[in-house]
């Protein structure tokens, strides 16, 4: 998490400057191969990508942003691995869900070598679940000197270790080795902050099928971080419920009708179930802006960047942008990358035009190389 050097492999791939990012989604498992150069990844540094790929889960393979089924995910991976050709079995597995707690935490100044082994000592009184049954990390925002002298500004991120262990074992299951495991709200920091981007103060959102990440950063490092347990199948769900179709043709109807448009009156009640979740969606962010400007006098979010399956919602990025006052754009996080042209290569152009799905395993490629 923000850098898991504990499953970090001797002999990985990261070191030969490729490296496989792999996010288990509620409704696919998406991978993706990027190869660095001799400097590794940087904000300004070239990145090629190698292969991308996907393949669909069944409904509840997944839930919550944690696998429920092993032996079903185990076999997506391996289809998946089969299907896109990846050049090894070295993975950076993403996670993020409600019970990954990431808040802010200042440290009396110490050592980066030093930090991780305080931390138990200093978080537990912190923490919703005991210490041991917690992995913990802490990324370094900054530093200030206080009354007590030199501090250390950062994040604090702490997993159960029973939300991790279900992950890495389907990947493992599938005859894959986990070298890290790293939080997908970092990973978006990472591949999303490349260029102009990341001089700014930006919030990224990625709306998955039923986890919505929220990561806000400042001239590129993260500043606070936010799980939010709701996306673009509850939206789907909704449409279904209210026409009383299947979920298939739900989801096209939610695409054709979005928000914000006039429907007609068949479905007017569909219309009014996509604005009553996506409302709720969009409240909780606005309301996270709010909090974290009042929090940061001067230092407001001045851009809104929307990644992730459930962002495609026709209408939802200007009726985001009028309820929070601020800036919204699609992001597209493969056009500060290099698309490898070598023969069986090149991404699927499927997946070039999906790249809003692609911002968090190529973020944590970017991860492990660092």
């Amino acid at each position: 998490m923000g850098g898991a050097r504990d499953l970090r492999g001797r002999d990985g791939h990261v070191a030969r400057g490729r490296v496989i990012g792999l996010d288990i989604g509620t409704t696919h498992v998406r991978a993706a191969e990027l190869e660095f150069g001799k400097g590794g990844p940087s904000r300004a540094g070239s990145a090629t990508v190698v292969r991308v790929g996907q393949v669909d889960l069944p409904r509840g393979a997944v839930r919550d942003g944690e696998v429920a089924e092993t032996a079903t995910v185990a076999a997506a991976l391996r289809q998946l691995w089969a299907r896109t050709g990846f050049s090894h079995k070295d993975v950076v597995v993403g996670i993020g869900n409600q019970r990954v707690v990431v808040r802010d935490l200042d440290l009396p100044w110490m050592p980066a070598d030093k930090v991780r082994t305080a931390l138990p000592f200093q978080v537990e009184d912190l923490l919703p679940v005991a210490v041991e049954d917690a992995l913990l990390d802490y990324v370094t925002t900054g530093s200030v000197t206080g009354e007590h002298g030199a501090m250390l500004q950062g994040l604090l991120v702490a997993a159960t270790k029973e939300t991790v262990l279900a992950n890495t074992s389907a990947v493992e299951a599938a005859g894959l080795r986990p070298v890290m495991v790293d939080l997908g709200a970092f990973a978006l920091s990472r591949v999303m902050t490349r260029g102009d981007v990341g001089e700014r103060t930006v919030a990224l959102l990625d709306i998955g099928a039923r986890v919505t990440t929220l990561a806000i950063t400042a001239a590129g490092t993260p500043k606070f971080v936010r799980m939010l347990p709701m996306g673009g199948q509850d939206v789907t769900d909704a449409v279904a419920i209210a026409l009383g179709i299947s979920r298939a043709d739900a989801e096209q109807v939610k695409r054709h009708i979005g928000i914000g448009s006039t429907v007609d009156p068949e479905r007017a009640a569909a219309a009014e179930r996509i604005a009553a979740v996506t409302t709720s969606l969009v409240e909780a962010v606005r309301n996270t802006l709010v909090y974290y400007a009042s929090n940061n006098p001067g230092a407001a979010v001045e851009l809104v960047v929307l990644t992730g399956g459930g962002s495609q919602l026709p209408g939802l990025g200007q009726h985001l942008a009028s309820v929070s006052r601020t800036a919204v754009t699609h992001g597209q996080p493969l056009s500060t990358l290099q698309l490898s042209t070598g023969k069986g290569a090149a991404p699927d152009p499927d997946l070039v035009r999906d790249q809003h799905a692609l911002a968090i395993p190529l973020g944590l490629a970017f991860g492990a190389a660092a």
